[in-house]
């Protein structure tokens, strides 16, 4: 049977994991990622915090897709406005959706409309001068709540709670740096449904608040030890506790376990934010406070011209990663907001797998990237057009930084086709 040819749609990390499961299968297959920005690895790029450079040296296993590989890779092509999710079945033998989910979960309780309320998501692809977030311009003010206990919550209190040194070593750009700092916050609430023995966070994570210069930790809720804990509960208990032992500082950060959210009322220029103990509604906590910022998890974006529910025909199993004939999905948009980085990898093989057993089903010869509209294929970014980009970023960077990413669209693609005049701008 001739080798098909392959869409993945999305170039994160589940997509290119995809890819990679797939190559080692298919050796002569077409393979292209394609990506409605100009540039690859999607959440490694502008989800993960831009002070974990750690976390982003994954993107070294995904450049050997491009480099040694010959996988494909299309930037700059927006499925749905750019070209049709059909016309893309009609040129690929198998399309994959690994797109992602880029909104942030609402906050569903009465008051939250007229609130000054951020997403966690939004605010990170900020950070990470994510190009769609050039005009967002939160006033945070001097007292901030955070609402959830996972570690996208950990990221942005770490990301508002350090000061500039601390920066160093990171990818965020001096003008985002400088946006960060004017908010001149001087208290953040943490505020989490789970106890504290169940909350989402890694105690990685905790231990690497401990090293914050400018901060006081108050752990409420906390329970003692009963000398019975389960070796990791019990670790997340020391590590909260051992936040406490600071003197006073610039910024108090409290952190609260076992409340769910219950109303907001605006008074004035701040918001009063109720909060009742989970299964103990008679219990009330009230905080005032300038803005809210959610990290209560991720939705497909309202305006997308596809979702999993709608794509999904008889006889198929979306949950599975099987949408119709030679249609899958794959990452967060296959199973919603769970899972690390690793576990998009093992979701990526699993997918790869139901694809590979599936494919004597299919009819394949469809002729694959090149037979794409002229006008789609003129305006796609390719891999060589993204180290252009990729080295532009490096060779600006300032000192104690390892990049000063692009945040403008229309800049990258000036970089790609070498009529850029002069040094990128931010």
């Amino acid at each position: 049977m001739k080798q098909p040819t392959i869409a993945i749609v999305g170039s994160g990390p589940s997509g290119c994991y995809l890819a990679q499961a797939l190559r080692k299968e298919w050796p002569l297959a077409e393979i292209t990622l394609l990506d409605r920005m100009p540039v690859p690895y999607g959440l490694v790029r502008y989800g993960v915090a831009p002070d974990h450079p750690g976390t982003k040296n994954v993107i070294r296993q995904f450049e050997r897709l491009f480099e040694r590989d010959d996988i494909g890779f299309a930037g700059n092509i927006e499925v749905g406005r750019d070209i049709s999710l059909d016309t893309l079945r009609e040129t690929f033998d198998i399309v994959v959706l690994a797109t992602g989910l880029h909104g942030d979960r609402q906050l569903d309780i009465p008051g939250a409309e007229q609130a000054r309320i951020y997403g966690a998501g939004r605010l990170t692809r900020l950070l990470n001068d994510h190009p769609d977030e050039q005009d967002f311009n939160p006033r945070l003010g001097e007292s901030t709540v955070i609402v959830g206990n996972g570690n996208v919550a950990i990221d942005v209190l770490r990301l508002l709670a350090k000061s500039a040194e601390e920066f160093d070593n990171s990818e965020i750009t001096d003008e985002v740096l400088s946006g960060l700092l004017t908010t001149q916050l001087r208290q953040i609430h943490i505020v989490g449904r789970s106890p504290a023995r169940q909350a989402k966070f890694d105690t990685v994570m905790l231990r690497e608040l401990a090293g914050l210069h400018r901060v006081r930790f108050s752990v409420h809720d906390l329970p003692t030890t009963d000398g019975n804990e389960d070796k990791a509960v019990a670790a997340k208990l020391d590590a909260l506790r051992d936040l406490q032992a600071r003197e006073q500082a610039e910024l108090d950060i409290h952190f609260h376990f076992g409340w769910q959210p219950e109303s907001l009322t605006a008074t004035g220029g701040q918001q009063c934010f109720r909060f009742t103990r989970a299964g103990r509604e008679t219990q009330k906590l009230e905080l005032t406070t300038d803005s809210v910022i959610t990290a209560i998890g991720f939705t497909q974006r309202p305006d997308s011209s596809f979702c999993k529910q709608g794509l999904s025909h008889a006889g198929a199993d979306p949950e599975a990663g099987h949408l119709a004939p030679g249609l899958y999905c794959t990452g967060w948009f296959k199973r919603g907001p769970r899972g690390t980085i690793p576990e998009n990898r093992a979701d990526a093989k699993t997918v790869a797998g139901l694809i590979l057993a599936q494919t004597d089903l299919m009819a394949t010869g469809k002729p694959g990237f090149a037979a794409l509209p002229e006008s789609v294929i003129a305006q796609s970014v390719d891999y060589a057009g993204w180290k252009r980009i990729d080295a532009a970023e490096v060779t600006t960077a300032p000192a104690g930084r390892i990049r000063k990413k692009i945040r403008d669209t229309a800049e990258m693609l000036r970089i790609v086709n070498d009529i850029h005049q002069g040094e990128p701008q931010s």
